[in-house]
């Protein structure tokens, strides 16, 4: 137990140094966007909150460093971090935010890449990387929620709904077969958010919608299949 403890102390120090990079963005953005205390608040709320996740995780897996692709995610973090201080703090600097965001979208085609390349996929680093996925859109759809109307954080609210849902229903805990639809509907989401916030479009209210519905169809199915894989199942 000793010795597990000790090789996994690196991999647990690198998230704390991640939350240490995070304050420092926040006062690259406090310096440049004038962000206020709520934006250094929700900043530093997220750097400690992932930090003491992630580093939790790192624990119970008792690995002895972060894969490459796991600093990806890391990096794609500290720009989610970023976007939640400035939507908290108003959402003002809106071209900011869209940048921030849209980096942190494209890096993530590239950490399942690197994961995969460098033989260093893990159980780990999937759900890493889909936690800072979902909790973006969530800031997203928050920030996109004060143009287009308070339908729009659904998009983000649907998988934590889902998860809730999830401890409170045994049928919905099973294993989803992998799906190339659901991993596109999940990124079109991110794309129609930063293009609405952007203003690039004329009626962005229809594409976030598109972009609801399609989600709203993806979740549909996955519960239809694990309340039906259940009950055959239960029938066996």
């Amino acid at each position: 137990m000793t010795t597990l403890h000790h090789s996994a102390a690196p991999a647990v120090r690198e998230p704390a140094a991640w939350a240490g990079l995070q304050v420092i963005l926040l006062g690259v953005l406090g310096h440049t966007a004038g962000l206020g205390p709520l934006g250094w608040l929700a900043g530093t709320a997220f750097a400690v909150g992932t930090s003491a996740l992630l580093g939790g995780a790192v624990q119970r897996s008792a690995r002895r460093a972060l894969g490459p692709a796991d600093r990806v995610t890391l990096a794609r973090a500290l720009l989610v971090g970023g976007v939640t201080a400035l939507v908290a703090d108003g959402g003002r600097e809106t071209a900011l935010i869209v940048v921030l965001a849209a980096v942190a979208l494209a890096l993530d085609f590239v950490d399942g890449q690197v994961a995969r390349r460098t033989g260093t996929a893990s159980e780990l680093g999937a759900r890493f990387d889909m936690e800072v996925d979902a909790f973006l859109i969530l800031v997203l759809s928050a920030h996109v929620a004060a143009t287009l109307g308070p339908w729009v954080p659904v998009i983000g609210a649907l998988r934590y709904a889902f998860v809730v849902a999830s401890w409170c229903l045994v049928r919905l805990r099973g294993a989803l077969p992998p799906s190339r639809a659901r991993k596109v509907v999940a990124a079109a989401q991110g794309v129609a958010l930063v293009v609405a916030a952007s203003g690039l479009l004329p009626h962005p209210a229809a594409f976030v919608g598109l972009a609801l519905a399609a989600l709203v169809w993806s979740f549909g199915r996955d519960v239809v299949h694990l309340w039906r894989g259940a009950e055959r199942v239960h029938r066996a």
